[in-house]
């Protein structure tokens, strides 16, 4: 005999929902959670103009708390195999494959790092800036590696117009540890984050990078040496795997900073949210920024919040500590802003 309508409509409702629950228990399962690791992607050794050998480069990142280093030696691809199965731990730390194929025009120098790269990758030369960019930005990828653009105001080499001509790149250097780079820029040019405004505004989607670019581990009383710990990334991943570590990196899956550590990056349609790991002896203010670098909110609160009002292009945030350090959030692009292909055109 069947049930009465009511216990049937009782019955498909509770099977219903152990379904439902079912298909988010898989999901879950077959989603790990993502962890937050602490990298470098640039850094030199004694195979170029380093002063310090690999494995001891190696262990100066270990030793103070970084999750992967890679190693970017100039026109040089570092063999990482040893240094892996001396110090490399599942889940604690790998080094990673890197070169800074290093090109210029006339007296400009131009530098491209190659994250991952499975070759070495000779410096392509070209006609201009953009062209030389261009070229070994291609031939990286031809080399199944990740570009990054290096230090663009080293030297005054590069401007905010170069880089809108490079296609396919996504990461460029908005602060590098060298005391040479200029980040700040000086008299009639922009420092990086001016150059950052100008180039997201144009549509371009680039996320910014904060790096060592060390080569002295050995004058740390030195203020002319370029010493490590001075900038890194910490990127969102599932597990510590340098495709996973790179894939983040391209889709603007991490923060960059110089001291300032964050707890959590949360993006919906509606808001994003920033919440800070404060040292008691610090004070913080967010500042959360859009198109043509307007700021469109400045806060002290954690978590830091702005609401998207959907006509701001981008929006990404700066995290200001007392004591001089910084935080960099990636933007969060709104729907239809930026060049087609080149990410989700959505919040994150």
């Amino acid at each position: 005999m069947g049930l009465p309508g009511s216990r049937r409509t009782w019955s498909r409702a509770v099977l219903l929902a152990a379904l439902i629950a079912g298909a988010m228990r898989a999901h879950a399962q077959a989603s790990p959670a993502l962890k937050w690791y602490k990298g470098n992607t640039h850094t030199h050794t004694l195979n170029s103009d380093g002063d310090t050998a690999p494995d001891e480069v190696a262990r100066w990142y270990r030793e103070h708390g970084y999750h992967f280093l890679v190693l970017t030696d100039h026109n040089f691809l570092t063999s990482v195999d040893a240094l892996n199965a001396l110090m490399g731990a599942d889940e604690q730390f790998v080094i990673l494959p890197g070169e800074e194929v290093t090109d210029r025009l006339g007296d400009s120098p131009l530098h491209i790092n190659g994250l991952l790269v499975e070759r070495l990758v000779p410096p392509q030369g070209g006609t201009s800036v953009s062209d030389v960019i261009q070229r070994d930005v291609d031939a990286i990828r031809a080399a199944n590696g990740v570009p990054h653009l290096n230090h663009p105001n080293f030297a005054w080499a590069v401007t905010a117009e170069d880089i809108k001509r490079v296609r396919n790149d996504k990461l460029f250097e908005i602060f590098n540890g060298h005391p040479l780079v200029n980040n700040n820029g000086g008299g009639d040019r922009p420092g990086l984050e001016e150059m950052w405004d100008d180039i997201l505004s144009s549509g371009k989607r680039l996320y910014g990078i904060a790096v060592d670019d060390a080569h002295h581990f050995k004058r740390p009383w030195d203020p002319t040496a370029s010493k490590p710990g001075q900038g890194w990334v910490v990127v969102r991943a599932s597990r510590l795997d340098g495709r996973e570590l790179v894939s983040a990196l391209e889709r603007g899956d991490f923060y960059a900073s110089t001291g300032v550590e964050l707890e959590d990056i949360q993006a919906t349609p509606q808001r994003l949210t920033i919440r800070i790991r404060e040292d008691r002896w610090s004070k913080y203010r967010v500042r959360f920024i859009g198109k043509n670098g307007r700021v469109l909110r400045e806060v002290t609160t954690n978590p830091a919040t702005y609401d998207f009002t959907g006509n701001e292009g981008y929006v990404r945030a700066l995290v200001l500590e007392s004591n001089g350090k910084r935080a960099w959030v990636q933007p969060v692009f709104l729907d239809g802003y930026g060049a087609a292909g080149s990410g989700d055109a959505r919040p994150r």
